[in-house]
């Protein structure tokens, strides 16, 4: 097996979203490159009901696919074709934007007033971009959780681990989307197949990547991102990227560490982006957004 290098370590940084929702954003609305095929990671977890009760009201979605991973609290979600449901704790909607939706998802806080959560946006080739809307929602108790022997639990969302396949399918970027525990100062090998953009995001404890002769970090993007960690040490809020190689592997620090673990084949398609909507070219952008104006987008 060979390891993948740690290419880079960097921050989630605070942004404001929807109506005035308070959230880290790990990566999006740069290159896409590194990260094909996804677009964006938001890490919406927030303990202040005043900074995220106001949601995100009515807003459209075409070519992508949107990943909605709830930690605690709930997520409300309503849309144009009359779906309405409530996300829950350790619950999943896989949302494919496909030809065009509008909806809404407005987040409630638990007894505590915790709002936890994560949401991860993958494009859509161009040959499917103009598909119809659909989702996939997923319970908590049909998400497989793998104990390994050395206590390391992996909850498998999409794709497959160890032989384990996770409840979402027909996903066109083939995408694994694993929820990761590794206990207390234990080492772990996670095998990723060559080809695939890889990224872990930590979202707590703390540990180091490696590589086969220790940690390595060699940056891939100029110097510049806020808070670069040091080589290959990652906590709460860090995003991972990977090299190339079929292997990620961990040392999990004294208090142990929490991490999703996805990658997924990238398109390799040119991206016309603005907001919410992803097209392959800016002519295909524009008409988007025509459409929009003239209450056609839906059509």
């Amino acid at each position: 097996m060979t390891v993948r290098p740690v290419a880079q370590i960097i921050k989630a940084k605070p942004a404001l979203e929807g109506a005035g929702v308070h959230l880290r954003r790990a990566f999006g609305f740069g290159d896409t490159s590194a990260s094909d095929p996804f677009l964006l990671l938001d890490d919406f977890r927030n303990d202040i009901p005043r900074d995220y009760l106001a949601g995100f009201p009515w807003h459209p979605h075409r070519g992508i696919e949107t990943i909605t991973y709830v930690l605690a609290g709930t997520v409300e979600h309503g849309d144009s074709l009359g779906n309405s449901g409530v996300i829950g704790p350790g619950d999943v909607q896989w949302m494919t934007a496909g030809r065009g939706i509008i909806h809404q998802e407005m987040p409630k806080g638990d007894a505590a007033g915790r709002m936890h959560g994560f949401q991860l946006w993958a494009n859509l080739p161009a040959a499917l971009k103009m598909m119809p809307p659909r989702y996939q929602g997923v319970t908590a108790s049909e998400i497989p959780v793998v104990i390994e022997e050395d206590g390391t639990e992996v909850r498998v969302v999409c794709g497959a681990y160890n032989g384990t396949t996770g409840p979402v399918d027909g996903v066109a970027a083939a995408p694994i989307y694993l929820d990761v525990s590794v206990p207390p100062r234990t080492r772990r090998a996670f095998a990723v197949e060559a080809g695939r953009n890889a990224f872990a995001y930590v979202f707590a404890g703390a540990g180091e990547f490696c590589n086969a002769s220790g940690p390595l970090m060699v940056p891939t993007e100029p110097v510049g991102w806020a808070d670069t960690k040091p080589p290959s040490q990652a906590d709460n809020r860090s995003l991972v990227r990977f090299g190339e190689g079929d292997e990620v592997v961990v040392q999990a620090a004294d208090e142990g560490i929490r991490f999703l673990l996805v990658s997924g084949k990238p398109l390799r398609e040119p991206v016309a982006w603005y907001g919410p909507i992803v097209m392959n070219t800016q002519e295909e952008l524009r008409r988007a957004f025509e459409e929009l104006q003239a209450g056609t987008f839906l059509g």
